[in-house]
């Protein structure tokens, strides 16, 4: 297999590295770190995320009709990497693209592709992502939030829960109970509610790291049109796995990620004092970095080894769930071996003067959401031994 690039693909590359150093964000400002908030970040965010657009690299593989590039697959890939080469984010509509957006055009209407597809792309309207719930979370199949069809309207009752910028979301794509005498994995429907719709009320839960990006949303009696079902009424199982699937890949293709990690761990080591030299030095700790290299390079060749199946017009297949899998956990591993190298410097907090650059406090504190956002480690284990080993189950 050759895993080298053509001259167009490299001649794409250039032009793509060229746009972004030219345009990426500029650092903050002495005085921003000294008033950094959740909501100067966001606006950051969303200033890059309008220069995305604009330069037509938002979601860049979406149709043109839809406001994207129409990029193939290897440029997404090629844009990917040289975004997390200088360590930038996508902007700040990510589950709407990645997710919400890849389910509309498989599953919507031709009047809901015109009506949200563009305004997801342009991050207009924010987009959140309604599943898991107090007593469905890694099972989803076991959702309880009702939906009964009323008319025209189906009326929603119950709750969800991590939901991930649901307090600045416009919109949820929500998965409901519509059949309550079917099997579990039957009788759920999709919706795209509107979170302005009465009865529906945000509640942020404060984590670890003191962000609140994760949100309770409650519906009480929230009318909801029926002509905003996406997919067929009690067939939203099917609407629920392709979304997830769509996700998975968003998690776990970007094949510059691992790298880009492990290079600052490098750096990392070259700062770091250990026992009177620098870290780097040291046996143990090169023997370390050496083990993330080689996970960094197995990651990135099975994510080619997705790409080249949906380069052959192919699905997301399990591929997915093993990228996600061997990505958070190596994540997580490298994050928490930078506290090894930091000692005592692990611990300060972001915002003041002696902390380390790379955030890693934030990043220490966070890697193990990773692990359960998009399906936990424990589900791609069983998804990966089922579909991909085929082993028989216990």
């Amino acid at each position: 297999m050759d895993f080298g690039y053509t001259p167009e693909q490299e001649a794409f590359r250039n032009q793509v590295r060229a746009w972004l150093e030219a345009n990426q964000p500029p650092p903050l400002t002495p005085e921003e770190k000294a008033r950094l908030t959740e909501d100067l970040l966001w606006e950051r965010a969303k200033a890059w995320h309008a220069k995305l657009y604009e330069g037509g690299w938002a979601g860049i593989s979406w149709p043109k009709e839809y406001g994207g590039r129409g990029a193939s697959l290897i440029e997404q890939v090629i844009f990917s990497q040289e975004l997390a080469r200088l360590n930038l984010p996508v902007g700040i509509n990510v589950l709407g693209i990645i997710m919400t957006g890849p389910a509309i055009m498989q599953w919507g209407s031709a009047e809901q592709k015109a009506r949200y597809l563009n305004k997801i792309l342009k991050a207009e309207e924010i987009w959140c992502e309604g599943l898991s719930e107090p007593g469905a979370g890694s099972d989803l199949a076991a959702i309880q939030t009702r939906a009964e069809l009323v008319g025209d309207h189906f009326v929603v009752n119950g709750q969800k829960i991590w939901t991930t910028h649901a307090h600045r979301a416009h919109f949820c794509q929500l998965f409901v109970r519509t059949d309550f005498q079917a099997p579990k994995h039957r009788g759920l429907s999709c919706l795209l509610v509107d979170m302005k719709t009465p009865g529906v009320t945000v509640r942020p839960l404060r984590q670890i790291t003191g962000e609140a990006e994760f949100n309770e949303i409650f519906f009480e009696d929230a009318r909801v049109p029926r002509a905003n079902l996406l997919g067929p009424l009690n067939g939203g199982w099917q609407v629920l796995i392709s979304t997830l699937m769509h996700e998975r890949v968003g998690i776990g293709e970007t094949l510059g990620t691992s790298q880009q990690t492990l290079g600052e761990l490098v750096e990392l080591a070259k700062a770091m004092d250990y026992l009177g030299r620098p870290a780097i030095e040291n046996s143990a700790i090169r023997q370390q970095l050496a083990q993330f290299a080689i996970e960094a390079a197995a990651k990135k060749y099975n994510g080619l080894r997705s790409l080249t199946s949906r380069l052959k017009g192919l699905p997301p297949g399990p591929e997915a769930s093993i990228s996600k899998l061997v990505s958070t956990e190596l994540t997580q591993r490298m994050v928490k071996f930078a506290t090894h190298l930091l000692g005592q410097y692990a611990l300060i907090e972001q915002h003041s003067p002696l902390a380390p650059s790379g955030a890693w406090l934030l990043r220490i504190l966070g890697c193990e959401s990773l692990t359960i956002a998009g399906g936990t480690t424990a589900v791609q284990k069983n998804m990966i031994g089922e579909r991909v080993l085929q082993l028989p189950k216990g």
